[in-house]
């Protein structure tokens, strides 16, 4: 059994899951004229960060917020093309070795320093250091030598240890921020309550537990290519961002208008939506990744390929996802979302055949008791399950009942433990688990890299470890590494592919469905887009509301 460190991740810890007082919202009307009101009240049923600042650890609910007041060197548009944002424009060198980015002018912080090459060095450096605890920015700039001036103070030249054909890609994502310099010399407490950014809101206030109020930067002036705002501040003055767990009582207060945006939706709240003429969904599925369960290949039973391939063939994730997601989310059968071109579906390599899969476990040697589970030199055909009830929606936790279910017909014992996200992460750093549904969002197909590499058993200095199929396979890592390295799209494209094969060969994934992003909201609400970044909402060209 592999080693692990013990550290993890600083990320969200346990919510009160309780009835929504949203009597209390602070800036009721907001603003504005007598028709309108320009204050938005956000409901998340994401886990609740513990630090703001998205460099340390990095996580989905960090995003989410981040993307409002902290923005990223460049985009992506809506056809997936890199598009500028606080970098104007950049070059790259005939070897791929280094970057030179050039800055937009004038930019400043919130804090009133400016956008220059060293803020650039400063936020590299932020997040490669150990000290910061990050993971997902951590293990996207690997490839990152150092940061250099160039022609001026507007000019950041980043050299690499090699070329990495996902730079820009990795710069995109809200996970690698640019940060205020001066910010980040602060100690980490004070920046995880209220980091600094560009961006076209600003961290007020956090009362824990409750809510995160954003207000308007006034001096906004640094939007992506592809806003339709490109003039100047937000219309909005205010959002508040309510933390509010309980999937019935968000979709209640959506409905009755005391919180005009929810994310997290039941499906069958989104079916409802779709028949409510006062709302809308914004669909929006993640990047990266699929949505997939995990087999851990580490160590027994599922580091006998026969076992794996006995489990995925007992899973009937069809009838589930259909009975289970009213229509609001397609079965997937590749490691890649459906959001990324070069996503492969593999169908014939995750099949349900309930009688395959008891003969593959009468093949490796495992017998059914009287119980009617499989038994083997006096072991159970046991399965440990940590299921992150932060993250997964009562319609997943059921979804994964129903493999339990199928799972067991075949003999094994698959055991579904509910937690919070702390005791998830605990159990993944221990090696305790031999099924886990971890979904990892990043921008472009170098996610498999960071899922399926060999160096990803190893943890990030945050604890945290990308790879926990824990497949170690010296083919698939070539193959990855050269993907990364390659500046040939076509070979790329060959390369991710060839990826995907060994991956679906290996029998090391159950693919699900895409990851889920449904945004409902009112009707009242114009102007709400997902950034194509990271599928994040971004409040910068919505309008004023209407008056309640």
């Amino acid at each position: 059994m592999r080693t692990r460190h013990s550290r993890l991740l600083a990320l969200p810890v346990t919510l009160v899951v309780a009835a929504l007082s949203l009597s209390g919202c602070s800036g009721g009307q907001g603003s504005g004229t007598e028709n309108t009101r320009t204050t938005l009240n956000y409901a998340t049923g994401d886990a609740e960060p513990e630090c703001l600042d998205p460099h340390v650890g990095g996580n989905y609910p960090q995003a989410l917020l981040g993307t409002n007041f902290a923005e990223s060197l460049v985009s992506r548009d809506k056809d997936g093309k890199i598009v500028p944002w606080l970098a104007k424009s950049w070059n790259v060198s005939e070897d791929g070795s280094t970057w030179e980015f050039h800055l937009k002018d004038g930019v400043k912080f919130t804090d009133g320093t400016p956008l220059t090459w060293e803020a650039v060095k400063a936020n590299v450096d932020h997040l490669l250091n150990p000290d910061t605890a990050s993971s997902t920015g951590y293990l996207a700039f690997q490839q990152i030598k150092d940061v250099t001036r160039g022609a001026d103070d507007h000019v950041a030249v980043v050299h690499l240890k090699q070329p990495d054909s996902a730079l820009l890609e990795s710069f995109a994502q809200p996970w690698n921020a640019i940060e205020s310099p001066t910010a980040l010399k602060r100690t980490q407490a004070e920046n995880c309550a209220s980091p600094v950014g560009t961006g076209p809101f600003v961290v007020d206030s956090w009362t824990k537990q409750d809510r995160v109020v954003l207000k308007r930067n006034e001096n906004y002036s640094s939007a992506p290519a592809d806003a339709a705002n490109q003039d100047g501040p937000a219309k909005l003055q205010e959002i508040v961002w309510r933390f509010i767990p309980d999937a019935t009582t968000r979709y209640n207060a959506l409905s009755s208008g005391e919180v005009d945006v929810i994310d997290n939706a039941q499906p069958n709240n989104i079916v409802a939506a779709g028949k409510d003429s006062g709302l809308e969904d914004l669909n929006a599925p993640r990047p990266g990744s699929s949505n997939r369960i995990e087999l851990n290949s580490g160590h027994a039973p599922f580091n006998d390929k026969k076992v794996r391939e006995a489990f995925i063939r007992a899973a009937n994730v069809d009838d589930g996802i259909s009975s289970l997601f009213m229509g609001t989310a397609q079965r997937s059968t590749s490691a890649l979302g459906s959001t990324e071109p070069l996503g492969r579906e593999m169908p014939n390599s995750y099949p349900h055949d309930l009688a395959e899969a008891n003969r593959l476990l009468d093949e490796a040697g495992w017998t059914k008791g009287s119980d009617g589970i499989r038994q083997k030199d006096g072991k159970k055909l046991t399965a440990r399950f940590p299921v992150s009830t932060n993250q997964s929606i009562p319609a997943e936790q059921s979804l994964f009942e129903q493999i339990q279910a199928g799972a067991k017909e075949a003999g094994f014992d698959v055991k579904l433990e509910p937690v919070d996200l702390q005791s998830w992460y605990a159990a993944l750093g221990k090696d305790e688990y031999e099924l886990v549904d971890a979904p990892y969002t990043k921008v472009g197909p170098d996610v498999l890299r960071i899922l399926y590499h060999s160096d990803s058993i190893k943890p990030a200095p945050s604890g945290y470890f990308a790879n926990h199929a824990q497949i170690d396979d010296k083919k698939l890592d070539d193959v990855l590494d050269k993907a990364q390295a390659s500046t040939n799209a076509d070979e790329r494209s060959k390369l991710y592919e060839q990826a995907q094969q060994i991956i679906a060969d290996a029998q090391v994934i159950l693919p699900l469905y895409d990851q889920q992003n449904h945004f409902l909201h009112s009707t009242g609400v114009k102007g709400l887009r997902a950034l194509p970044t990271v599928s994040t909402p971004t409040f910068l060209d919505v309008e004023p509301l209407p008056a309640r």
